[in-house]
């Protein structure tokens, strides 16, 4: 179980570390497209939707890492005075209870969005481009199946933790 839960952080890792240069590609798109609009006057029409594309797209493989790293947003008010084992113990109880059954029906549902768009080439029509929504489709389906791989290893964590007393790792 310790193997898997380690390829799942590698994973996790990587991916994270990789989408980074998805944020710099998205910083060259939008500082193109603030060029093309303002000093040349003339604004691309697939810039926009690209755009848009590559952010949710790094947004969505972003999840995993930042669970990762325990970067995401947390009540800390009270949790963050409990002892470590009655926070595993919070932390088992939410993956159960939440975290768990709401990816399992994200990553279901994407999966299923994703398999339509392939299938019927479903187009954006939110810029006259009409880019193929597959590929994002694609990108969101795979950070949905990421972030709830990288929440069954935390929750691994946390059991372990709440059960025994000491780090899993």
């Amino acid at each position: 179980m310790k193997k898997i839960v380690h390829i799942i952080d590698t994973i996790s890792d990587r991916t994270g570390k990789t989408a980074c240069w998805l944020a710099a590609i998205l910083v060259g798109l939008i500082s193109l497209e603030v060029i093309m609009r303002y000093v040349f006057n003339d604004p691309t029409m697939w810039n926009y939707e690209t755009s848009m594309m590559i952010g949710g797209g790094l947004y969505a493989v972003g999840w995993a890492y930042a669970m990762r790293h325990h970067s995401h947003v947390r009540i800390d008010v009270i949790y963050a005075r409990l002892s470590p084992r009655v926070r595993a113990g919070i932390d088992t109880f939410g993956y159960l209870l939440l975290f768990l059954p709401l990816m399992a029906m994200f990553v279901s549902s994407s999966i299923a969005w994703t398999v339509t768009s392939w299938k019927v080439a479903e187009k954006s029509v939110e810029t006259y481009w009409y880019p193929i929504m597959g590929p994002f489709r694609t990108w969101v389906a795979i950070g949905f199946i990421l972030f709830f791989l990288q929440g069954t290893a935390q929750f691994v964590r946390d059991v372990y933790y709440f059960v025994k007393g000491k780090a899993y790792d």
